[in-house]
């Protein structure tokens, strides 16, 4: 942890603040409303004929982004010049979230880089303009410290979406040390941030290879088989092109009927599947949840059957459940018939197969292919033998794979914390930066 590595201040003395603790000695403890200015924005993205032309900094762009700048992509909408004059952007203002659907996004900030005098804050946003004594990076670092941001949460109230009023945004206890030093402090955290970042960066790039490297190894064990050199024949099949001589080449309705029951109204203790339940390309259950929470028709699953994604962002989720359930009209039920759960799991997850479904959809506005067209799909069918000698190749090698996405997702992790334990440490005055230097 930080404290480790960074020298601890000569002196210190207790804040007043239970949450905060002990403090730098010749640090001041400040509400931020007795330094800043601050404003919770009424700018929509409503354009109103006859206002002045703008451009929005939304809550997205604040969340996504610790640093706003002109390479951001602001919405144009349209402004009173009333709005124009208090909500426009300049260098060191900060910017917070001020609501959304859950309390940990409350209070997420964003430091203004430079003047952006046609940029203004958006709704769902807060916009805090410091003075003189207060520099805007190192406020910006410390309303996303553990412990400082901590009060806004406790502070922040609602059922299924969380807001923070103007004045407990504005009556936040601050700790603050001399301006010099505020800048000291920010230059570091942007120093050493920059570091972990680009580390996160390398390993995040690492987990999309070894991601890539799972979906190659599925998609050439469905369509080639584990036998190198194998005799081929050429099918008129667009997505598969060649496959091993000895196999079978089926529609999928003859292999795996689509399951076409539906209804409005069901047993609550049913379990429930949807979308978003379902990870992309892995096929992992992330969640389920009771019926009794769905007000929509369903479709009905049987133990051993797979579900397929068919709307076009989702032509990537498929999933293999071991439970009787419901399902949203989205998934598309398949009961294996000629092949084993597991081989159809994987062939559906192959990435020729999910072009090929892709290339089928229609539709303007949400796109899909239909059962009908799933169903008169072909797909390969080795036998009983070869399929299950397939899926265990498969299932031994990706197990490989996902074990070192784990250990790399893990060091993401820590590296995250230590970020965020290094911000806190800094701007709570846990560790003394001032002569620190850019790190190797």
């Amino acid at each position: 942890m930080p404290g480790d590595h960074y020298p601890r201040y000569p002196q210190y003395r207790d804040s007043g603040l239970e949450w905060l603790g002990e403090i730098p000695a010749h640090w001041e403890v400040r509400r931020l409303k007795s330094f800043a200015s601050v404003s919770l924005s009424n700018v929509d993205k409503k354009s109103v004929a006859g206002e002045p032309s703008v451009r929005l900094c939304n809550y997205v762009d604040v969340y996504n982004a610790e640093v706003i700048d002109a390479g951001l992509n602001f919405m144009p909408s349209t402004a009173t010049r009333e709005q124009i004059q208090q909500f426009s952007l300049q260098r060191g203002d900060v910017l917070v979230t001020k609501d959304s659907e859950t309390w940990l996004d409350i209070a997420v900030p964003a430091l203004v880089a430079e003047d952006l005098p046609s940029v203004l804050c958006g709704y769902h946003l807060a916009h805090i303009r410091p003075s003189e004594v207060c520099d805007g990076g190192y406020l910006s670092r410390c309303l996303a410290a553990l412990r400082v941001r901590d009060q806004f949460h406790v502070e922040a109230n609602g059922v299924t979406r969380f807001g923070l009023t103007g004045a407990a945004l504005a009556n936040g206890a601050i700790p603050l040390p001399p301006p010099s030093e505020q800048r000291a402090i920010a230059n570091f955290l942007d120093r050493e941030t920059e570091v972990i970042d680009a580390r996160v960066d390398r390993k995040e790039h690492l987990v999309d290879l070894l991601s890539e490297r799972r979906t190659a190894l599925i998609s050439d064990a469905i369509t080639r088989g584990l036998t190198p050199y194998t005799p081929t024949k050429k099918i008129d099949v667009d997505w598969l092109g060649e496959v091993p001589a000895h196999w079978q080449v089926n529609r999928l309705k003859f292999v795996a009927p689509v399951r076409s029951a539906r209804t409005a109204s069901a047993p609550s203790d049913q379990v429930y599947v949807g979308l978003e339940h379902i990870e992309s390309h892995t096929g992992r259950l992330r969640s389920t949840q009771s019926l009794s929470e769905v007000e929509s028709v369903v479709g009905w699953f049987g133990a051993g059957d797979v579900l397929l994604g068919k709307l076009r962002p989702y032509l990537a989720k498929v999933a293999r459940p071991n439970f009787d359930g419901a399902s949203t009209t989205e998934l598309v039920a398949l009961r294996p018939a000629g092949c084993s759960q597991a081989f159809l799991f994987y062939t559906l997850l192959s990435t020729p197969f999910i072009r090929w479904m892709d290339s089928l959809t229609f539709g303007s506005k949400m796109p899909r292919v239909s059962p009908e067209q799933i169903a008169n799909t072909h797909i390969p069918v080795p036998d009983a033998a070869e399929q299950q000698a397939i899926v265990d190749f498969i299932e031994c090698e990706t197990a490989k794979i996902d074990a070192l996405v784990a250990k790399v997702r893990e060091a993401i992790e820590r590296l995250k914390e230590y970020r965020l334990a290094l911000i806190s440490a800094a701007v709570t005055g846990n560790i003394d930066v001032r002569g620190e230097t850019a790190s190797d």
